[in-house]
């Protein structure tokens, strides 16, 4: 057992409190929901990045590579200055939704470069331009292009140019679980000697001013001097902290500075401010030389030290502070056990990750999966809406409006969130989706088990869950509809944690009843008809099909999704297994397992009709949506992710497993012998190991061999950088439908979104997505478990290199980790093409980003630039790779 191992036994026993710190600050508050107070719901232009630096947040706070504690009460951030920026540098950067030419988008170089899932040790760099930072360049030109340009980056700028850029590093070691070590290393790269001021800031979120409700009954927390360089804190649900601050690395002037977190009024609305000191003194006192603007008797509720740093060029200079609880300060705080500390804390993190990372890896997909790690462990973020209050306002404060009472989320009332919850990016996202944390829970659970679980709970429990089963989607319209991938992520949790014999039934068991609710809700709300053909609306692809999903059909008109029925199918079949799996330790579940037998089978039989209600297409060999519109049926012959999807609605059984439970037994036999007509999707064999399985399949073995060999054409879904989310044939031969005089075109488009469905920021017609991708991995090696060795397919298909559905698998797991590795000496890594200075640096090879999505040509890494959410799935991937 590791250290870290010891500290998560600890910390979920209950004997120490390793996680009460972590780095669970958002990288954006504002501009989110939460903030939003404004009558028409437009989160964007309300609580704008130029009101940040001023306002206090009501929900959360921000900050720059910050860290909290896990109900974000008291925060720590690094503040910058260059010396010409307009603004003190306080928070990240980055265009909103209907400034940028393909949606939001962070304007920033940032990485996230190690963590245990403790943070006992976490590591990530910012890094800052010499030069004035771009604000207006970057919002002009962005404004300037279309939808066929490209985003216009910080690297765009020219202000990284010749390195003329310093690297602030961030480490965090904690020496107990109350006692935090933070290391800033600032590093100058360019060519001269630079200035920098660096302000390591501390600060209460503000509970204090808002109406007393869960929030705001308690007393005002302080800040205070004492001596030179110690800050005291005092917070009524928290113990009295020391932080100190180091002494200047040239023995120069450290200046303390104090002020309170609350809204500067005067400044943003003209109007008295109800203190004397406010949330942007710092940027004041430093840009503008206000010596008043901060509060002279030294306390406060936010607090910052001031180094001012001459560095020469290609040196580092270093800053350190220290957390410490009170009662376990140390003589010397920054004394000779700091250094050690660190060197001890990052010895146990690559202890960990040995232990974690297949030994047979190689240093380049080791450091692949050390870093995807750090990312899903730092988009961890103290998140908090309570719905029912947020409709009604602050009065005093941020009143809403009558009609923003039934407006966004009114019918949520019940959700309470007050959590640390994974998001897909800090930035970009800075809430969770639903379907995104079920994909991010997979890597989780090779490196945190309780963690992973306790996240798949979360969204199951009473104060998340609609009381009609509906999981929340995200914060902007809880009512979404996302892929119900909740029970597959709950059932690859439970089989990753534990071993055969050995695992967590409870876990289990409590998400099964859960998620029964859930089950329900959809098959209510989402088949309309009754006919086991299912049209779930939104369903996470974006912009996929023919029609935006989320503004509705032609009057009249029906669609039937051939994603929607195979995520139903899916549904079926896993809970299905998770209901057998449990009948193992009570048989009453078996009674569980035929229900959703039944429900599959008869989805499979929808699925695969024949007399033109289904959605086979016989000609084209493929699966299609179907639109009943004016008295017709339309097959949508969009060769996609659509016609894809069946194939992920697949599980075996051992035989030996199913005849232990009599009932099912019977069930399943009623089926083989009364419905000839709805069986055709059960098959049994002696496979390969000797034992005999059944299979539960969407496609025939001959349909299965026609799909999967389009899917692995390179000159359809095949991209060298895994599985495209719409053929490649498309880029010739558009699909297109008119309908009512209306024309409407689906076209490869391998890059970024040419059409501002969903916002224009996301892009399903043509780039590979992870989260699909990794099913379908998942699906081929369920296949080969039943079909074994002897059925086998072209890979790529007329390349003449025939392999069993396994190998398939693992090409296609090969080839995502591609995206990630570095050709050779001379050329970029394909996903790190965007936003770079330097194809050969390893200041900008090797520092990582894991993308929301990738060119289905190129593999540049699209949309958002932090998603290790779901991308961190390469790790998973390579840990396949090396699966004895």
């Amino acid at each position: 057992m590791t250290a870290e191992n010891r500290r998560l036994d600890e910390n979920y026993n209950r004997t120490k409190n390793w996680k009460r710190w972590g780095p669970f600050l958002s990288e954006r508050q504002w501009g989110t929901v939460r903030e939003d107070y404004s009558e028409q719901g437009n989160a964007w232009s309300d609580f704008p990045h130029d009101h940040a630096r001023s306002r206090a947040y009501r929900w959360g706070e921000d900050g720059l590579l910050g860290w909290t504690d896990r109900q974000c009460r008291l925060c720590f951030s690094v503040a910058l200055w260059n010396g010409r920026d307009p603004i003190l540098k306080e928070r990240l950067y980055g265009l909103t939704g209907p400034e940028g030419n393909h949606g939001e988008d962070v304007k920033e170089c940032y990485y996230y470069l190690d963590s245990t899932p403790t943070h006992s040790y976490a590591k990530a760099v910012y890094r800052y331009p010499h030069a004035e930072y771009p604000y207006q360049q970057l919002q002009k030109e962005n404004q300037h292009r279309g939808l066929n340009d490209p985003e216009f980056e910080i690297a765009d700028t020219g202000v990284f140019d010749e390195n003329r850029f310093f690297d602030v590093q961030v480490e965090y070691a904690k020496k107990d679980d109350n006692d935090i070590l933070i290391r800033i290393t600032a590093t100058n790269h360019g060519p001269e000697e630079a200035d920098l001021w660096v302000l390591p800031t501390l600060w209460f979120r503000n509970t204090w001013v808002w109406e007393c409700k869960h929030e705001g009954c308690s007393l005002k927390p302080r800040l205070q001097l004492e001596g030179t360089s110690r800050v005291k804190t005092t917070h009524e649900t928290l113990p009295d902290f020391n932080c100190d601050f180091g002494e200047h690395p040239d023995q120069r002037d450290r200046p303390l500075l104090f002020t309170e977190n609350e809204t500067n009024f005067e400044s943003l609305y003209h109007k008295p401010n109800s203190s004397a000191y406010v949330k942007d003194a710092f940027h004041r006192w430093v840009i503008d030389n206000e010596t008043e603007a901060v509060n002279p008797a030294q306390m406060g509720t936010k607090a910052a030290a001031v180094y001012h740093l001459s560095i020469p060029a290609g040196e580092s200079q270093v800053i350190t502070v220290r957390l410490t609880q009170q009662d376990q300060q140390v003589e010397e705080s920054l004394g000779s056990d700091f250094d050690q500390t660190f060197t001890q804390r990052i010895a146990e993190a690559d202890e960990y990750y040995e232990s974690i990372i297949p030994q047979d890896v190689d240093a380049e997909q080791r450091m692949i999966s050390r870093q995807a790690y750090a990312g899903l462990l730092w988009s961890k973020q103290f998140y908090h809406y309570i719905v029912k209050e947020w409709l009604e306002g602050d009065d005093e404060i941020a009143p809403p409006s009558e009609q923003r009472k039934k407006g966004r989320n009114h019918q949520w009332e019940h959700l309470y969130a007050r959590d640390v919850i994974s998001m897909p990016d800090k930035w970009e996202y800075p809430w969770f989706a639903a379907w995104d944390l079920a994909f991010h829970m997979i890597p989780m659970a090779r490196i945190d088990a309780q963690f992973a679980k306790k996240q798949l709970l979360l969204l199951l429990r009473e104060w998340y869950m609609h009381p009609n089963g509906q999981l929340p989607a995200y914060e902007y319209a809880f009512y979404d509809v996302n892929p119900p991938v909740h029970a597959w992520a709950c059932l690859r949790v439970y089989r990753i944690t534990g071993s055969e014999g050995n695992r967590d039934h409870k876990f289990l068991a409590r998400a099964f009843q859960r998620l029964l609710l859930n089950f329900t809700w959809w098959v209510n709300r989402i088949d309309d008809n009754g006919d086991n053909i299912f049209a779930g609306g939104f369903l996470g692809l974006d912009n996929i099909g023919v029609f935006d999903r989320t503004k509705g059909l032609p009057e009249g008109a029906k669609l039937e999704q051939a994603d929607g029925t195979s995520w139903m199918a899916f549904y079926c079949s896993t809970m299905l297994s998770i209901a057998l799996e449990l009948a193992q330790k009570d048989a009453a579940y078996a009674e569980m397992a035929s229900k959703f037998l039944d429900h599959y089978v008869r989805i499979s039989e929808a699925m695969n009709s024949m007399d033109g209600t289904g959605l086979w297409d016989q000609t084209d060999q493929f699966y299609f949506d179907h639109l009943h519109v004016d008295g017709e049926s339309h097959p949508l012959k969009v060769r996609s992710l659509v016609g894809l999807l069946p194939l992920i609605a697949v599980e075996t059984f051992d035989g030996d497993l199913i005849n232990q439970f009599p009932d099912f037994r019977r069930k399943l036999d009623w089926f083989l012998k009364y419905r000839h007509d709805l069986v055709n999707h059960i098959n049994f064999a002696q496979c390969d190991d000797g034992k005999l399985r059944m299979l539960l399949s969407i496609p025939s073995e001959e349909r299965l061999k026609r799909v999967v060999s389009v899917m692995l054409d390179e000159t359809e879904f095949l991209s060298p950088y895994g599985i495209r989310s719409l053929s490649k044939m498309h880029e010739t031969h558009p699909f297109e439908l008119s309908i009512r005089g209306k024309h409407h075109q689906v076209s490869y488009n391998p890059g970024e979104s040419d059409s501002w469905m969903f916002g224009g920021n996301s892009n399903w017609r043509g780039p590979v997505w992870f989260p699909i991708n990794y099913l379908l991995i998942e699906s081929l090696q369920e296949y080969h478990k039943f079909y074994g060795d002897s059925f086998q397919v072209e890979c790529p298909t007329g390349s003449g290199n025939w392999m069993n559905l396994d190998q398939a698998s693992k090409e296609i797991a090969r080839r995502l980790v591609r995206l990630f590795q570095k050709p050779d000496p001379q050329q970029s890594r394909p996903g790190m093409k965007r936003g770079i200075v330097s194809k050969t640096d390893p200041l900008w090879q090797d520092n990582l980003l894991f993308h929301e999505y990738f060119h289905g040509d190129t593999g540049e890494g699209l949309g958002a630039s932090h998603q290790t959410g779901w991308t961190a799935l390469v790790a998973s991937c390579i840990d396949m790779l090396h699966k004895k």
